[in-house]
């Protein structure tokens, strides 16, 4: 997937953990890799919460504004939106 001409796409992207229920919000270029990086185990912050199942992922553009939609999404973890968002 590609933002602007040439330029690669940047997501921002939820796991939810199958063991503890938990979710983990986070972006990355590769998001097959990240995905892989993080069930085995490869991820400080998601180590002890394997296995991880996504369930959202959207592709932003920029750094910039990837970054800005990860910390918006954050804000809603817990709240109405956040369920919103995960159920679509």
């Amino acid at each position: 997937m590609r933002g602007k001409v040439g330029q690669q796409m940047i997501f921002v992207y939820i796991l939810q953990s199958v063991s503890d229920k938990g979710y983990y919000i986070g972006i990355t270029k590769d998001l097959d890799s990240r995905i892989v990086k993080h069930n085995s185990g490869s991820v400080y912050s998601t180590k002890n919460r394997r296995p991880l199942r996504l369930v959202y992922k959207e592709g932003v553009g920029d750094y910039k504004t990837t970054r800005s939609r990860e910390i918006e999404i954050k804000s809603y973890k817990g709240g109405n939106k956040f369920k919103e968002l995960i159920d679509m």
